[in-house]
């Protein structure tokens, strides 16, 4: 067990880093961008949120991790655990809504222009702000229930009814009432994972449509942003196939250790590597499929 526990902690240690790498050097990106004046597209104020959420879910995950594998494993007061829990359980939630933001605003992006859809199709560019706004609020008021439940593993020993999750611990008080909180904590989370896989869906068959229309047109009579629109929702589907694969297996292992009395040391040691997986490899697969990405650090390597 231990020597699991050793090479487990090396492999989230390297992700970790790498994709905290990704994530800021990406959202430099963007920063750059803005910051210089270029056009930017609609959804980057979205893509921007989505990578500051994911560089704080393995923030508060790793840097506590990290510490521990040196040794330090108690210096996590009760305020500490509180703190890192919150802060992981809001990125989290954010990460999540801005993904799915990204499918639906991509949705109505490439929709077509008929009736049904040009009302949704004006209004949504004007919405992206409000609706990240929405996203992070709340995310911080529903996950002030966990501040009830986080505390630290060394201190309160009289207490009996903890569950340990490693750096920190739980205090149940109630199984029926942690199920139903479980429940309200979740709806979120599967109410996005719903609207993504319809959105993707949605998607597909619109590209499907696109495909068919264009297969007896000449390459170069293809309208630039017609083909610019295909890349950017390629992106994002592999982006939320990526999502929805890896959420689920992090998602049974939350459920399994929710509705556990005693979770085993094994399943708290892969946790951890399964939360940070999507956060690790979602800005590689954005800036995989964003030729401002090459042109830019072409451009950066030119200068230097």
């Amino acid at each position: 067990m231990a020597t699991i526990d050793f090479t487990v902690r090396r492999i989230f240690l390297s992700e970790n880093i790498v994709g905290i790498l990704g994530n800021v050097s990406l959202l430099y990106h963007y920063l750059f961008l803005c910051f210089t004046g270029c056009r930017l597209q609609s959804t980057d104020s979205i893509v921007e949120h989505l990578l500051v959420a994911n560089t704080l879910v393995m923030l508060s995950i790793g840097i506590p991790i990290t510490m521990a594998a040196f040794g330090w494993e108690h210096f996590l007061n009760d305020i500490g655990c509180k703190l890192l829990y919150y802060i992981h359980r809001v990125a989290r939630g954010v990460s999540i809504g801005t993904t799915c933001l990204l499918s639906v605003f991509q949705a109505l992006t490439i929709s077509p222009r008929n009736a049904r859809w040009a009302q949704f199709k004006v209004k949504a560019p004007k919405n992206i702000g409000l609706s990240i706004f929405l996203c992070w609020i709340l995310q911080l008021l529903i996950n002030i229930i966990f501040t009830l439940y986080a505390t630290d593993s060394w201190s309160n020993t009289n207490i009996t009814n903890k569950k340990d999750l490693g750096l920190c611990s739980v205090v149940i008080h109630d199984r029926i009432v942690v199920l139903l909180n479980v429940g309200f904590l979740s709806f979120p989370d599967i109410s996005c994972l719903g609207l993504m896989i319809w959105t993707s869906g949605f998607m597909l068959l619109l590209l499907y449509r696109h495909k068919q229309q264009v297969r007896h047109i000449h390459k170069t009579n293809i309208s630039p942003r017609s083909s610019a629109e295909s890349r950017a929702t390629q992106s994002i589907l592999v982006l939320v196939s990526t999502f929805v694969s890896l959420h689920t297996l992090s998602s049974i292992f939350q459920i399994y250790l929710a509705l556990s009395s005693n979770p085993s040391q094994l399943l708290l040691i892969f946790i951890a590597p399964t939360t940070v997986c999507f956060p690790t490899v979602s800005p590689y697969i954005l800036m995989s499929h964003d030729h401002r990405i090459s042109t830019f650090f072409r451009s950066w390597i030119r200068i230097r």
